[in-house]
């Protein structure tokens, strides 16, 4: 027995760092997170009131990199357009670590009633629309800035080097440009600074503010954008007989791809999701247009299952047309897509009591299957990736009900701010002083 009771002393005493560290939240965390937690609320709120569209970033960008030369760093700025990062090397050797952030809002037209709420209106595919940070960006960001200052502060501190990454166009580019994180990888984000690993997080309608989730594996779906131009022969509203409808054709196309997901593919192995997100054709109530044009997304978790999905869309649309006389152009997928959003399993069991301790008594939430989709995927298509979810609800509020990521109601309670930036930050040290197995 006395054997037996050494050598369990030998073997704990043997368990890695980390999971002392993780019983309980740092109180250099805690410390950090108490002294930032008004700056980072009055970020966020700036950033909020200035939203600024995918690959237009340049005040966002331009604060960021403010922010980061005033705490002694040097940001390169101008990475796929309005990227910005800066590089901080921590006092003693370790490994190498990626933080990053997204920064661009949506063409949503806010109706928060938030005293700070966005009056911003800008141009997308050629119509004016309100602009909004309908689905947490400025809060992403705010809370790397603050996680930026917090490590900058401990910098004598730190084992290794921190990348901090502030991304443009993770909403996808405008058509006709590229950007996110396929450009800025393109750009040579990771070239100079190739990191062990990158965490990144995200605020989300379905968890309320005291919550974190994390999902090990297959976490957000792929996606593509998908288009196709139905091409009849215009005439007369009074005289259909005298061209062809395109409308028509349109809307068939659109009900029989339904049956892509609902008869066609096996759901039972993964989801599938194939939406039509936009319709336009004609301009005249009794004109029978040319054309029509509709756009859509799909999203997937198999690689296999989403290119079969590929070759059923445009099969489904070349043959109604062609049933209604009419010709199709399709562009199936539109361009390079988002690859499946992945968490190494072996990371993310890592840093779960991480998370954990930044919670404190609220358990951190298994996610299901998110049919979101995230370009976070390109970088942990790299290196090992760690991509965790912040609630935004208010506690007490049903998750569920509540306004969804890209709503116009769509608003993050402010206490998630203070929770993000203490997971990030958490995870951030747990990670760099502990050496992986």
């Amino acid at each position: 027995m006395h054997r037996l009771a050494t050598a369990l002393l030998c073997a704990c005493a043997a368990l890695p760092v980390l999971s002392q560290a993780q019983e309980a939240q740092r109180p250099e965390v805690a410390n950090a997170a108490t002294a930032l937690q008004a700056k980072v609320v009055d970020w966020r709120r700036d950033i909020h009131q200035h939203p600024e569209l995918s690959n237009r970033e340049t005040r966002t960008a331009a604060k960021v990199a403010e922010h980061l030369r005033g705490l002694g760093l040097e940001p390169r700025t101008g990475i796929a357009h309005h990227g910005v990062t800066a590089v901080l090397k921590g006092g003693r050797p370790g490994p190498r670590l990626a933080l990053r952030a997204d920064m661009d809002a949506l063409p949503v037209t806010e109706e928060t009633g938030l005293p700070f709420a966005s009056q911003v209106t800008d141009t997308y595919r050629g119509q004016t629309t309100g602009v909004m940070h309908a689905c947490g960006h400025d809060a992403h960001t705010a809370i790397l800035m603050g996680v930026a200052e917090a490590l900058v502060g401990m910098r004598e501190q730190l084992a290794g080097e921190i990348l901090f990454v502030f991304q443009p166009a993770e909403e996808g580019a405008p058509e006709g440009e590229e950007g996110g994180a396929g450009l800025m990888l393109k750009e040579g984000v990771f070239a100079d600074f190739k990191p062990d690993a990158v965490f990144g997080l995200h605020v989300f309608s379905t968890l309320n503010a005291n919550q974190i989730g994390v999902r090990a594996g297959p976490t957000m779906a792929a996606s593509d954008r998908f288009g196709m131009t139905v091409v009849g022969r215009q005439t007369h509203g009074s005289r259909p007989w005298g061209g062809v409808d395109p409308i028509v054709a349109a809307a068939q196309i659109i009900n029989q791809s339904q049956t892509i997901v609902s008869r066609q593919m096996d759901i039972s192995k993964q989801p599938v999701v194939v939406t039509f997100g936009a319709i336009n054709g004609g301009i005249r109530y009794n004109i029978i247009p040319d054309s029509v044009e509709l756009v859509g997304t799909i999203r997937t978790f198999d690689e296999d299952m989403r290119a079969d999905v590929f070759k059923r869309l445009t099969s489904i649309a070349e043959h109604v047309a062609a049933a209604n006389g009419a010709t199709v152009e399709t562009q199936i997928p539109a361009e390079d897509g988002n690859p499946v959003t992945f968490n190494n399993e072996a990371l993310t069991e890592r840093m779960r009591a991480s998370l954990q301790a930044a919670s404190g008594a609220e358990p951190v939430v298994d996610m299901p299957l998110i049919m979101g989709a995230e370009d976070f995927s390109l970088y942990a298509r790299e290196v090992p990736g760690l991509f965790f979810f912040v609630g935004a609800t208010p506690v007490g509020q049903d998750a569920g009900a509540a306004p969804s990521n890209h709503s116009p109601k769509f608003d993050v309670d402010e206490s998630a701010l203070d929770l993000g930036l203490r997971a990030m930050l958490q995870a951030t040290l747990d990670y760099l002083d502990t050496p992986a197995g």
